[in-house]
């Protein structure tokens, strides 16, 4: 996920330099190399590995560190595993780059975010400046595909999917719209019909997308890669765009304090504000459901 966000980077030429850290040092010399020669065909910029200590006065550092998940296994399972590993990288980043935002996409990224925040905030980070990917991949992979059935761009569908990325995440059917559309109406019009069926096909499609994914290769990047740059896109353009992103929150449909994805305003100084989207009943006791599971594993871990 590193090594395709850090490509994704250069790109669209997003950044004025890119420096990959890995503990496999000759990893991260290959990977950088290799992104390096891709630069005369894109956006030239310098592509190099190092240590934390070269991360000195950068303005993003995306995290991608922790064991790939494996065949079958929840991204919940990674937790123990990736908790340690999160908890030794933090402090050396911040000391190296105190007024860094932080783009996470290490598995459990929900809860890899939570912890990331706190560790952050006893630095003195707002906790705003830690953001996780959260479901902005799952949100395109529920856009690409129902904009693939409705045989329309997916610039022009808006639908979100909100809660863990995982297994509780809830696609919010009752707000998509295509357009200045709702999905009901633009569908029709289409003739083509969203269904109860096609629902429950879609929405097994798009929760179990990395599951069938990891099947085939192992792991996922390419979707990642490309959502990690498109935040720091935004990030280092001040846009105020809107993304389902992974943030730490009071509370959720009672439930809190958790880290989950929700609407939210990105711009230069990270997470500006939260949206909260209308529900209708089903998706409030989904969401509900999807914080309380993710509230659990954090328990489990001490935060």
């Amino acid at each position: 996920m590193g090594s395709s966000s850090a490509y994704a980077c250069a790109l669209q030429g997003i950044g004025s330099e890119l420096v990959l850290v890995d503990m496999n040092e000759p990893l991260a010399q290959a990977q950088a190399e290799d992104i390096l020669h891709a630069t005369p065909f894109t956006a030239a910029m310098p592509v190099r590995a190092g240590r934390y200590e070269q991360l000195d006065h950068a303005g993003i550092v995306m995290i991608a560190a922790g064991a790939n998940q494996k065949p079958g296994e929840t991204r919940l399972d990674l937790l123990k595993r990736n908790a340690d590993i999160l908890g030794t990288i933090i402090p050396q980043i911040l000391k190296a780059a105190p007024d860094a935002i932080l783009l996470l996409a290490s598995n459990p990224v929900d809860i890899m975010t939570h912890m990331a925040a706190s560790i952050a905030a006893s630095h003195g980070v707002p906790r705003g400046r830690v953001i996780g990917s959260g479901t902005i991949l799952d949100t395109a992979r529920f856009r690409a595909r129902l904009a693939q059935h409705l045989a329309v761009s997916s610039h022009s569908v808006h639908a979100h999917v909100l809660g863990e990325h995982g297994d509780s995440e809830v696609l919010h059917w009752s707000g998509a719209m295509v357009s200045n559309l709702p999905l009901a109406d633009f569908s029709s019009q289409m003739e083509r019909p969203v269904t109860p069926a096609f629902k429950n096909e879609m929405d097994e499609a798009v929760r179990r997308a990395a599951y069938r994914i990891i099947q085939g290769k192992s792991a996922t990047w390419y979707g990642i890669g490309a959502g990690m740059a498109r935040l720091a896109q935004a990030i280092l353009r001040d846009e105020r765009a809107v993304f389902t992103c992974s943030a730490y929150h009071d509370t959720v449909e009672g439930i809190g304090p958790v880290t989950l994805s929700l609407p939210a305003i990105v711009s230069a100084g990270g997470i500006e504000k939260t949206l909260y989207p209308q529900l209708d009943e089903a998706e409030s006791r989904a969401l509900k459901h999807s914080a309380d599971v993710l509230r659990m594993a954090i328990d489990s871990i001490g935060f």
